[in-house]
């Protein structure tokens, strides 16, 4: 079933992991996919596995921490493809775990250009674009951000992450009570652990501290999960499509938690 057929997505930090798993999701069902990223590389074997397997997608450069970079990338969608139906705010960056007395500020202005001014750039940007088309779906236009189990919870020296995914939460509630008369959804996923490249970068550096500490912290984030394992970038990326697709047209300004039970304990 084509859940978001005749729908345009764009799709931030799409070259890979989450990204390229909803960016494929999507364009399996029917929509026609922007993929923005910085790693151009990545993108283009994104692409390559988006079109091989059906799929229609295009790439654009893109910073989510730019304004003009946001306002281009919008720009390029409705010049592709005609228009702007989703947006999935997926693009973040996690940074290195420090104690907040130590964290400088230039760190922290960084994880929050990304994590949370890049998600704000993209619903000033793409909302007049989805305010022209959205009356032609049963569910309307859709914003859906990536933010994560941080968003509800702390953690030790990750004071910068869990602020920027809080602040996603609440920007999506407050997004999604103004743009409601406008039929544009706004609604935020939080990811458990999940199993993507970017968990795996710190695999070297861990093994050279101490041998085997990766795999330690592995199982250490498996046991937190009553599921009994890591979260899988489909499974988040089915999250992404049901939000985006009409089945959710009565879901909006909440949260959509994909974590093995992580929570609920």
């Amino acid at each position: 079933m084509n859940r978001v057929d005749g729908k345009i997505a764009l799709v931030t930090g799409g070259a890979r992991g989450l990204g390229a798993m909803s960016a494929r999701v999507l364009a399996k069902g029917g929509a026609k996919v922007v993929i923005t990223d910085m790693r151009q590389t990545d993108s283009a074997k994104t692409l390559e596995t988006i079109r091989a397997e059906g799929g229609e997608a295009s790439f654009f450069r893109h910073d989510v921490a730019n304004e003009d970079q946001w306002a281009a990338a919008v720009k390029f969608t409705v010049d592709t493809y005609g228009g702007l139906d989703i947006l999935l705010n997926n693009a973040g960056v996690g940074g290195a775990a420090k104690p907040l007395e130590s964290l400088s500020l230039d760190a922290w202005r960084h994880m929050m250009s990304i994590n949370l001014d890049g998600v704000f750039l993209g619903m000033k940007h793409a909302v007049p674009v989805m305010k022209t088309r959205a009356h032609m779906w049963p569910g309307g236009g859709s914003i859906i951000s990536i933010s994560s189990i941080m968003g509800f919870i702390g953690g030790t020296h990750a004071a910068a992450y869990c602020a920027s995914k809080g602040g996603v939460r609440l920007l999506t509630k407050a997004a999604a009570l103004e743009l409601a008369p406008a039929k544009i959804r706004v609604n935020s996923v939080h990811p458990g652990f999940i199993d993507t490249p970017g968990l795996r970068m710190g695999e070297a550096v861990m093994n050279a501290r101490s041998e085997g500490a990766f795999q330690r912290f592995i199982d250490d984030a498996v046991s937190r999960h009553p599921i009994g394992r890591l979260g899988r970038d489909e499974d988040i990326a089915n999250a992404v499509c049901f939000l985006a697709s009409d089945d959710a047209a009565f879901v909006t300004g909440t949260e959509v938690v994909v974590d093995g039970g992580y929570l609920a304990q």
